[in-house]
């Protein structure tokens, strides 16, 4: 601990949380089973083991396995559960093992800076440099697995994040914890689903930012390669140019991630929130088992595009992606204090500045409208006979907007009167003229 904390109490650095976010305990204890439920019923409610997408619906058939224990047993899957660890223990030695630069993230209550290793890029290019060799060796039928065992993955992933949400919770009670401002409130359920602890580490192993980018985002890649491999053995080496989309955009998006691997170290989810059942699960389950939904359905709903809507799915992402990059390369600049753009900017009382031209006066956060452009784009390869695998781009932009309001909340207990000005010059919140 510094020497600028070791004068503060215990009670001074973590003070007790008095304000909940999504409706306190009740909302916290709903999302924790909504989560896995909801990561479930993706699969089960669009899988042509059900029979669909949506499959047809039998209340009767639903309530009698649900209330059969065999059932119940098919969620396990032993060869899948001993997969997903290999996995998971594979990503954790390459951070040990691949070399990295360290660097510093934002400063602490404690007056200190913790450090993170960035290897995060060359994780993916070692995972897809072995998938390469193993595909090569032994073709697509050596990745079809994934598909045939996606429960029992699923199930697996879930009891991770719930091993890692009880783990951290119970863990943060040591001395000398340093809590998230947000995360310490007394009750038991809403600090272990929000996360009591700012940053859980193991030494230097920083256990949030390492599940940001890496267990989650890497299998997210290879399961729609492992997708793209069981459509190709269905059709005897090939696959549609709407999977080679949706592999191509998923693919893009996580490399450009873990290529800017620094960026995150500025982001809410590393300065603010604590590590939780909410990171752990999102970031182990929701987002590989989720987000690879086009992939999964593209197997059994093999579409051809044709030249002529690939290319104008193609113009939506490539728009999407100009939007999220440049919106974020202005930011960026500004906060390491560069300005190639001669942009405007509006000077605060505290000292700082906040831009008002360029993207980022055209709205407050003009890199979700560039999210959202590339979700969307995610999903129109999957045509529109079903609204399910649009289900990203609808929970996406929930998310953007609850994390648009809490930015928004944050900044005008930060700038006071200034965010009000600021609001004026720029009124939009994330696309111009729609909202």
């Amino acid at each position: 601990m510094s020497s600028s904390s070791s004068s503060k109490t215990s009670s001074e650095l973590n003070p007790r949380t008095t304000h909940y976010e999504f409706m306190g305990p009740p909302g916290a204890f709903a999302i924790s089973f909504g989560v896995p439920f909801m990561t479930y019923a993706l699969y089960f409610g669009c899988s042509e083991q059900t029979g669909g997408c949506p499959p047809p619906i039998d209340i009767a058939v639903i309530i009698e396995s649900l209330s059969s224990l065999s059932w119940w047993k098919s969620l396990w899957d032993t060869q899948a559960t001993l997969f997903y660890l290999g996995w998971y223990a594979f990503t954790v030695a390459a951070w040990y093992v691949l070399p990295g630069d360290w660097i510093e993230g934002t400063p602490l209550r404690t007056g200190g800076k913790k450090k993170y290793k960035i290897n995060a890029f060359s994780t993916m290019l070692l995972t897809l440099g072995i998938t390469s060799g193993v595909l090569y060796r032994f073709g697509p039928q050596a990745l079809t697995f994934i598909y045939d065992k996606w429960v029992g993955l699923v199930t697996a992933s879930i009891l991770m994040a719930l091993v890692q949400g009880i783990g951290c919770y119970l863990a943060s009670f040591r001395e000398g914890a340093l809590l998230a401002l947000g995360g310490n409130s007394g009750n038991p359920i809403y600090d272990f689903y929000i996360g009591r602890e700012l940053n859980p580490s193991i030494g230097s192993f920083d256990l949030k930012s390492f599940n940001e980018l890496r267990p989650g985002l890497i299998l997210w890649v290879l399961i729609d390669i492992a997708m793209a491999c069981e459509q190709a053995v269905r059709r005897g080496g090939s696959i549609t140019d709407s999977m080679w989309l949706v592999l191509a955009f998923q693919s893009w998006y996580v490399f450009d991630a873990l290529y800017n691997e620094p960026a995150i170290f500025t982001t809410m989810d590393i300065t603010t929130d604590g590590f939780g059942f909410m990171l752990a699960v999102g970031d182990l389950a929701w987002v590989p088992f989720v987000y690879s939904l086009q992939a999964r359905y593209l197997v059994w709903n093999q579409i051809e595009l044709g030249p002529i809507n690939t290319a104008l799915i193609l113009g939506v992402n490539g728009l999407g992606y100009y939007i999220f990059r440049a919106s974020n390369g202005e930011k960026n600049d500004f906060r390491n204090g560069r300005n190639p753009k001669n942009l405007q900017y509006m000077q605060t009382e505290r000292g700082t500045k906040l831009l008002t031209s360029g993207w980022w006066g055209r709205s407050r956060h003009p890199n979700y409208m560039g999210d959202l452009l590339m979700a969307f784009a995610w999903s129109l390869p999957t045509g529109f006979n079903t609204p399910i695998t649009y289900f990203y781009v609808i929970y996406f932009a929930v998310l953007l907007i609850h994390r648009e309001r809490r930015d928004d909340e944050a900044c005008e207990k930060k700038y006071g009167k200034d965010w009000h000005k600021y609001k004026q010059l720029v009124p939009w919140r994330i696309i111009p003229y729609v909202y």
